[in-house]
């Protein structure tokens, strides 16, 4: 079993690059044990568990199908009860898996922020989209007999509501050990971070994923970036000597884990920064995604990598929390119906296959405009499956070209969709 802590150190401090240390993100069900009491089970999320006098203290569950198997490789390692389960924020990949820590006999006290119950709410209200996004995101881990959403509900039905909730902080003393909860806006606005004292420990939840913030996510709902920003310097100001996020590895020692949080804080802060100011010299929305280039500086870490969010999202993401829905083109406050402006651009062109053919050539050169040109010739005429070959070829081309999942995951789904239209027996 690999030492966790020494593979992050050797990453972080450069004595290893990515290809030398594999992945940092694993979802082997394996327990690690970090210090005398503290173990954490690398899943899809990872759960950590804390010994205490009273019982088990675990934040984060994984996801409905990887709880059981957490709690499998805990009890391996401990036989005590679980006394209470923290959930960092309702994502169900953090939260799905509970069921399987309340099958026990005894059902431990769970405890989240407030919001995790809004949460809750809203998953319920839009099941059926939300396992639309999640097949589109996430589709290419159920095909390979893992999926993150449960299997009737999104939220799985076996997840229960918090029943110890609190606002801003709240202190949960646990058989002699203190958890200092702190609530801050980053990824979410129901998150939760902790501060364990007697280990010099934080429980960092997603305001740390060794990847870009997923502040942006065009399909989630709203990211907080600056906040996100302010919670990871608040952190820091703790001093830890250990760090415990939610996805990837922990971390061991002040010096390092203040650089690597400093680091993010900082390119998030740049993005809210840039994105302000020319949103108050009145840019458009369209102008402003092409005008802040990120500096490599500040993403040329491992940590930092853009390969699940990216940071043109987070862009965007700012654009809607500051300034609401419209982008600033005024032909787009009440736009025409996608088919109808495709079918005027396709008679322009002289028809819908010359306008994909259009497309394709510039595939190589300009792959935005040729994203664009090919959606409205197939909207222009959605039978042709010449058209699909050309929209599905495309597709395919530009999510061979992206770093993030969820860049990936739409084009990828845009091409699938294509092929079934070519092939609709396959």
């Amino acid at each position: 079993m690999a030492d966790l802590l020494e593979l992050s150190a050797n990453v972080i401090d450069g004595r290893v690059d990515l290809e030398e240390s594999g992945p940092l993100n694993r979802i082997n069900h394996q327990l690690s044990e970090l210090s005398d009491g503290l173990a954490v089970v690398e899943a899809f999320s990872h759960c950590i568990a804390f010994k205490t006098d009273e019982g088990l203290v675990a934040f984060d569950t994984s996801n409905e199908q990887g709880g059981q198997r957490c709690v499998k490789a805990i009890r391996q390692w401990s036989d005590q009860p679980f006394h209470s389960v923290v959930f960092t924020h309702g994502h169900i990949d953090h939260v799905g898996g509970c069921g399987a820590f309340c099958s026990e006999g005894h059902r431990p006290s769970i405890v989240a922020h407030e919001n995790v119950l809004k949460r809750f709410e809203r998953y319920r209200m839009t099941n059926g989209y939300n396992h639309v996004i999640n097949e589109r995101q996430f589709g290419q881990f159920k095909r390979r007999g893992y999926d993150l959403a449960g299997e009737a509900q999104f939220l799985p039905t076996t997840t229960p509501d918090p029943d110890v909730i609190y606002q801003q902080q709240h202190r949960l003393h646990v058989g002699g050990l203190d958890f200092d909860l702190h609530h801050a806006r980053g990824e979410t606005d129901d998150h939760t971070w902790a501060w364990i004292p007697s280990q010099k420990a934080i429980c960092a939840g997603d305001f740390f994923i060794w990847a870009f913030p997923n502040a942006g996510n065009p399909q989630k709902a709203q990211r907080y970036p600056r906040e996100w920003a302010q919670a990871l310097r608040d952190m820091a100001a703790m001093e830890p000597e250990l760090f415990l996020p939610a996805h990837g590895l922990p971390i061991q020692g002040k010096e390092r884990i203040a650089r690597v949080l400093d680091s993010v804080a900082t390119a998030l802060e740049f993005l809210v920064e840039q994105t302000l100011t020319l949103m108050n010299q009145g840019a458009r929305l369209s102008d402003i995604i092409h005008s802040i280039p990120m500096p490599r500086s500040l993403t040329d870490k491992p940590w930092l990598a853009p390969v699940y969010d990216e940071p043109e999202f987070v862009v965007r993401n700012l654009w809607r929390l500051y300034g609401g829905w419209y982008d600033g083109n005024p032909a787009n406050l009440k736009p025409a119906h996608d088919t109808q402006l495709a079918g005027e651009v396709a008679r322009l062109a002289g028809g819908a296959v010359l306008l994909a053919r259009r497309a394709s050539e510039l595939a190589d050169t300009d792959i935005r405009s040729s994203c664009h040109l090919i959606e409205m010739a197939s909207l222009a005429e959605p039978k042709n499956t010449d058209i699909h070959r050309l929209r599905s070829d495309i597709y395919q081309r530009r999510r061979a070209g992206e770093t993030s999942l969820m860049a990936k995951g739409i084009f990828g789904s845009a091409a699938n969709e294509s092929k079934a239209k070519i092939e609709p027996d396959g």
